[in-house]
């Protein structure tokens, strides 16, 4: 049976995992606001440059770069819309830097898994571009069976998402397209529903004819108003074609951090009331062991004063 100083120990410990989890909570829950905020702020724009992206396309017939003055891969808008054969996929990945968010990484990972499974039996190379402390440490090792490894490797792009960290990353996925290494780039992610809850998607980037809607449900039967280029369809390509795949980029890390936070949150909330349960347990067993040691006590003293009355 533990003893009193060890049971005392056990409850002091548990109560300070107790107060780092509480605060854990509250950090999560102020700083998952912020992040709902922003998800929601951004959606309307995502959904509708998706929107016009794709009437843009439709009213475009062929492709040029004759008069376009291309310096990144991501501007070569041609190669990153022409039609090919499959071969190779880019996958990327986001996870967390940090831990003790419940199963959120082990989540991505999971579905990761499964892709990379399914495009092995397609008979197709793949190539993995990873976000977050979590998915390169978790996957290193996991893709060994697959004959694979981590392309490239982006931490500070998951901890406080902007354009600036998802430009990096389209010019990086778009070079190795446009160079032939990759012909299809996927996304895993994690779609932010609420506080509570969120789930792993796959949403598909290039090319364009493999997109599947990646936002809400655009209504259909409206009226299109006739588009006209100024100076030309192709200069106008030049520059929506990267601000589409930027900013799916950053769509996604805004959807990943706010499900990351929510499920640290309620992963701590969890935590919390888990370390309660136990401070009572021990407590009502902290003090039945002391009620009993004082019983003993007391019998012993009475026991001394009736030998010596004797």
């Amino acid at each position: 049976m533990a003893s009193l100083k060890s049971i005392k120990k056990r409850i002091n410990s548990v109560q300070s995992t107790k107060k780092i989890t509480r605060a854990m909570k509250m950090v999560a829950a102020a700083k998952v606001r912020s992040s709902e905020t922003a998800v929601k702020a951004s959606r309307p724009y995502a959904k509708e440059l998706y929107h016009m992206f794709k009437k843009l396309l439709n009213s475009v017939g062929t492709f040029s770069s004759e008069t376009l003055k291309i310096k990144r891969a991501v501007d070569n808008y041609p190669k990153l819309l022409e039609k090919r054969e499959f071969k190779s996929v880019g996958l990327f990945v986001i996870t967390s830097n940090k831990g003790l968010a419940g199963a959120y990484s082990a989540n991505v990972v999971k579905a990761t898994i499964k892709r990379i499974k399914e495009l092995k039996e397609q008979g197709l190379d793949v190539k993995v571009f990873v976000a977050g402390q979590k998915g390169v440490s978790m996957l290193s090792k996991r893709l060994i069976p697959f004959n694979c490894q981590i392309e490239k490797k982006y931490y500070s792009a998951v901890e406080i998402p902007d354009a600036m960290g998802a430009r990096e990353i389209a010019e990086d996925l778009a070079e190795y397209y446009v160079d032939g290494r990759i012909d299809k780039i996927e996304l895993i992610t994690t779609r932010f529903r609420n506080m509570v809850s969120y789930s792993v998607d796959k949403w598909s980037v290039l090319p364009v004819d493999d997109i599947r809607d990646n936002h809400e449900k655009i209504t259909d039967n409206i009226i299109e108003p006739l588009m006209e280029f100024s100076p030309d369809m192709h200069h106008i390509l030049q520059k929506v074609v990267p601000m589409y795949i930027t900013d799916t980029f950053y769509q996604a890390l805004l959807e990943a951090k706010a499900s990351e936070l929510a499920s640290r949150m309620t992963a701590m909330s969890a935590a919390t009331t888990n370390a309660e349960k136990i401070i009572h347990s021990l407590s009502i067993e902290y003090n039945k062991l002391r009620q009993s040691a004082i019983t003993n006590e007391i019998i012993e003293v009475i026991s001394g004063a009736n030998s010596q009355m004797k």
